[in-house]
């Protein structure tokens, strides 16, 4: 795209948002760093601020910024001034990350809350409240300045007055911290008339449950109840309600309350986008499935992908509902998912449509905008649906005797999507050891003639129990048994599906070898360089998935040997072999850019931020860092070349090529191993006119958890990304094994797995993303994966869990009960002899003063288990002087978390060698360096512990962190600095 081109459409998108941006741009911060406007200009905004206010400023603003001719990078450099001015929501609309419908009315309704609240919350204590709202990052530093300017020259109410002008234009959140600031400073009264509430009645950070700002009645409907809001408003000068922006006082709120969900069962936002559905009609084999259900039992069904069964678990509620409802009992159904995108996916597009005109749905996860109690939402509704690991959180919050729990007695019905899920180690299987506890206890309750607990009644849905790496009939028969057993199910119900069936072409790629791999040979020249220096001698191929393995050991034996030679050409070894990968996956740039990257952060390790002294490098490092130089030209020059590209890529391409020219409308999922061949191969397509040409719009989605190095996709990346998909927006996508289970996809009539092959449950979800008539199934090798004869065993597998799901169905009822009795008393007393273990671990917790930590990089001591203090369970801290002359402090580019209470925005690393150590976390207003103990070597009573990756394994119960006291000594160094 030529320059001209995005300049156009830049010019396009900030007009297009132009009444939002003049609501939310602070005119004179952000003219401060605009720096291609010329001074003339400038003047000429400044004076319209002065006379005409903001809004009329922002208009002249965006002019100036559109006119052309444009400077190079003027766009780029808007948003940035935009964003260092603290408009950091108007930057992202013109970068186009809108917010969805509903976080933007919910957004509009608080503008419109503090709006009429103006007269009273400008009687706040602004000083006090100014403190609290720049440790919460709600202002910028510029922000403040102002607001303490004005309170000084006009006094607290101007002050306060300004101070409500810019809070209002923050990101999403920015109204639950206000709550906290006027918690947090007694502003009680002010708290209450916001949330009608009481700030006693809640702990700092707790959800809060907001009123209604409701449509008044007029009339005969009109009562003698003033809400707080209407309060406000009735005395409030309609100019000082404009002030905050203009348009969002004048204009109804998008959204009617704020509440749950309204009385049809849905909130405001998502109603229009689910229409209200006709009552369900279930096929014959989906009725069959669900008859033991609907006369209460417990069951697993097992149905293929796109065989509805949540549209049979949608029925089965209903009926439930309508059954209890019937007798007079109330009924409260869960139902529970294992990833956030299904959340959404599951009450948008099924429950929520089917069961609205007669019950309350909501749902919750930790992507939720709505953040109230969960307590109040099982409370308040009849269906919820979330994610399993937080209906565990509030089980247990019960169990600890705590105010805001849920029981399982609470509920009538469980619904678990991918019950495959429920095994060990899984959270799907801790809520039903809770379940099959108390069914045991109620057993001899019973016996004893004493009353029981009632429990709810569950139902499980897979696509695939699988067969648990079984290899012959009655160990996947014993595979399927077990979870029938943690799932309490009377029966497995499953039906071939006969007509409905959709049969698959299947095809597998089989690919070629290079004739030629000069840009490989390159690398394996290096790596065996590296095996010479460190006098290494591996007996595995360069490339393969064992020599990772072997090049991972040997680093953590280095490292807890201290041979620091040994353990730096490990770690640049595991790079290369990385790179190798990549050379097989995908294209040869992308495996130059993956080391070049590597180098490239290497040798920023080795100097200090402000650049006074350089960092020790040692000769090895010296001598990688040369080994890299001396060969960069020629891997540079080799990874232009597509004469040396893998087969892999060509099978690939023609693929994609075959299944878009031969089909009317075709719409396909790539899966490939890793995010960074994902985004690689998504970059691949987009910059290929060929596949322009026959239509292909591609792009990628991979996961949301930070463990990987490459930039992860938060949830509403990934839910923008599907339902451009579903649109026929994207028609093509590349995904990793996120995409594999539940997310429903059912245009998708080609389904490609590129080098990956794991097991026989994630092959029948991949094959099942492909819903269309005559869809096509097609695995492409990739040299090394192995992939082709993983596919043969999980045809094995697949044909074996059928016969296992068979033999167990035509068990006699009394020997599938005795069976079933047997592991779930066996499943009991393991929990036991694990929860025994674990307290007698937990009483056996080390004394701090016998650890100690080292740089992984250099052996340097770093600290002992006593300089260390935790953050909610969760973060280790060491704020000691001692340490902080250690390590320097370094920008994170990778990755950026915010979160209410801490972020973590740069890393620290160690002042010696650039070892990486932690990151850098502002937590409540106070700078807090925390350690990330995989890279330390770390020595427990003299010993070192040869593989120490996460602190759980730590024995050792680290000091609470002391939050008041580390501020005050903050707070009493700055005071010395003042004098």
């Amino acid at each position: 795209m030529m320059a001209s081109d995005n300049d156009d459409m830049y010019v396009s998108l900030i007009e297009g948002f132009r009444p939002r941006l003049r609501e939310l741009i602070m005119v004179q911060q952000v003219l401060v760093h605009l720096h291609f406007i010329d001074n003339e200009q400038k003047e000429r905004i400044t004076k319209k601020v002065t006379n005409e206010g903001n809004q009329a400023a922002a208009e002249l603003l965006i002019d100036a910024v559109i006119r052309k001719p444009h400077s190079p990078g003027w766009f780029r450099a808007f948003v940035v001034a935009l964003e260092e001015a603290g408009c950091e929501r108007a930057a992202d609309y013109i970068q186009d990350k809108l917010p969805e419908p509903e976080v933007e009315a919910e957004n509009d309704y608080f503008v419109n809350l503090v709006q009429l609240m103006y007269p009273r919350l400008m009687g706040m204590q602004t000083k006090e409240v100014l403190v609290h709202c720049l440790s919460q990052k709600l202002l910028t530093q510029a922000d403040g300045e102002i607001i303490d300017a004005t309170t000084a020259n006009q006094g607290s109410r101007v002050g306060a007055g300004e101070l409500l002008r810019r809070i209002v234009r923050g990101r999403d959140g920015w109204f639950s911290k206000f709550l906290d600031v006027l918690r947090e400073t007694k502003h009680e009264t002010l708290y209450s008339d916001l949330t009608g509430s009481s700030p006693d009645c809640y702990k700092q950070g707790s959800d809060v449950k907001l009123p209604s700002l409701k449509v008044e009645p007029t009339g005969s409907e009109a009562t003698t109840e003033e809400s707080p809001a209407k309060a406000a408003s009735c005395d409030c000068p309609q100019e000082l309600i404009a002030d905050l922006y203009k348009g969002a006082s004048t204009k109804e709120p998008q959204s009617n309350s704020l509440d749950p969900s309204q009385p049809d069962g849905t909130d405001s936002g998502t109603a229009a986008k689910s229409p209200e559905k006709a009552d369900i009609v279930l096929r014959d084999y989906q009725a069959e499935v669900a008859r033991p259900a609907l006369e209460g039992k417990n069951i697993i069904i097992c149905l293929p992908t796109g065989s509805g069964k949540t549209r049979v678990a949608v029925y089965i509620t209903k009926k439930h509902l309508d059954n209890r409802r019937a007798e007079g009992q109330s009924g409260k159904v869960v139902v529970l998912v294992n990833k956030i995108p299904l959340v959404e996916q599951h009450y948008v597009a099924e429950f929520l449509p089917f069961l609205k005109r007669a019950y309350k749905v909501e749902r919750v996860s930790g992507d939720s905008p709505l953040k109230i109690s969960f307590t109040e939402i099982v409370k308040n509704n009849d269906v919820i649906i979330c994610t399993a690991q937080i209906l565990e959180n509030y089980l247990e919050r019960s169990n600890k005797g705590e105010d805001e729990g849920v029981d399982l007695s609470d509920l009538t019905l469980i619904v678990i999507d991918e019950c495959h899920h429920t095994q060990k180690g899984g959270v799907y299987n801790h809520i039903m050891l809770r379940y099959l506890k108390q069914k045991h206890k109620n057993r001899r309750l019973k016996k004893e003639e004493k009353e029981t607990l009632p429990l709810p009644q569950i139902l499980g849905l897979t696509a695939s129990p699988g067969v648990g790496g079984a290899t012959i009939l009655m160990k996947a028969e014993e595979h399927i048994l077990r979870i029938c057993a943690n799932l309490d199910a009377s029966k497995i119900m499953t039906r071939s599906l006969g007509e409905f069936k959709k049969e698959q072409r299947k095809k597998v790629l089989k690919i070629e070898d290079r004739k030629e791999d000069p840009f490989g040979d390159v690398i394996k020249k290096i790596m065996n360089a590296i095996h010479a220096h460190a006098e290494l001698s591996p007996t595995c191929d360069l490339g393969s998935q064992n020599y990772e393995q072997w090049v991972v050991q040997t680093e953590r034996k280095a490292a807890t040997e201290e041979d620091q030679k040994v353990r730096v050409c490990a770690e640049h070894l595991r790079q290369y072999n990385e790179g190798l990968n990549l050379s097989n996956t995908i294209r040869m740039c992308d495996s130059f850019s993956f080391l070049n990257k590597f180098y490239e952060e290497e040798m920023k390790k080795k100097t200090t931020p402000d650049d006074e002294e350089k960092i020790q490098i040692t000769n090895t490092e010296r001598f990688l860092f040369n080994l890299f130089k001396e060969n960069k030209e020629e891997l540079q020059e080799l990874a232009t070349k597509p004469d040396y590209e893998n087969d892999s890529l060509s099978k690939l391409r023609a693929n994609i090529l075959q299944e878009f020219s031969t089909r009317q409308s075709a719409r396909g999922i790539i899966f490939t191993k890793t995010r960074r061949s994902a985004i690689a191969l998504s970059q691949w397509i987009q910059e290929n006119s060929k596949f322009a040409d026959i239509g292909v719009k591609a792009s990628h989605v991979i996961g949301g958890g930070d463990q990987s190095v490459v930039k992860p996709m938060t949830s509403a990346e990934q839910r923008d990304v599907l339902t451009k998909f579903h649109k026929g927006e994207i028609n093509l996508l590349i995904a990793t094994t996120v995409a594999e289970e539940g997310l429903d996809i059912p245009a998708c009539n080609f389904v490609i797995r590129y080098g990956l092959v794991t097991n026989e449950i994630a092959m029948i979800q991949a094959k099942g993303r492909g819903r269309a008539e005559d869809s096509s199934y097609s695995l492409v090798e990739v040299k090394n994966s192995g992939v082709a004869e993983k596919e043969v065993v999980n045809e094995y597998r697949m044909t074996m869990m059928d016969k296992a799901i068979e033999k167990i169905r035509a068990l006699e009822q009394e020997e599938y009960d005795k069976r079933i009795m047997e592991y779930q008393m066996q499943a009991i007393m393991e929990n036991r002899v694990l929860a025994k273990k674990k307290k007698q671990k937990g009483m056996k917790n080390e004394n701090p003063s016998s650890v100690k930590f080292s740089c992984r990089g250099c052996n340097e001591h770093a600290c002992s288990g006593e300089d260390i203090e935790i953050i909610e369970d969760m973060h280790r801290v060491n704020l000691t002087p001692q340490f902080r002359e250690l390590f320097i402090q370094r920008e994170n580019t990778t990755l950026q978390e915010r979160h209410l209470d801490y972020e973590t925005n740069g890393y620290i690393a160690c002042k010696k060698c650039g070892e990486r150590w932690g990151s850098m976390m502002l937590y409540r207003g106070l700078e807090c360096p925390c350690l990330h103990v995989k890279n330390f070597v770390v020595t427990l009573k003299g010993k070192k512990i040869n593989k120490c990756t996460k602190w759980s394994e730590l024995t050792v119960r680290f000091s609470a962190f002391d939050y008041a006291d580390h501020a005050s000594q903050v707070a009493e160094s700055s005071d010395d600095e003042d004098e």
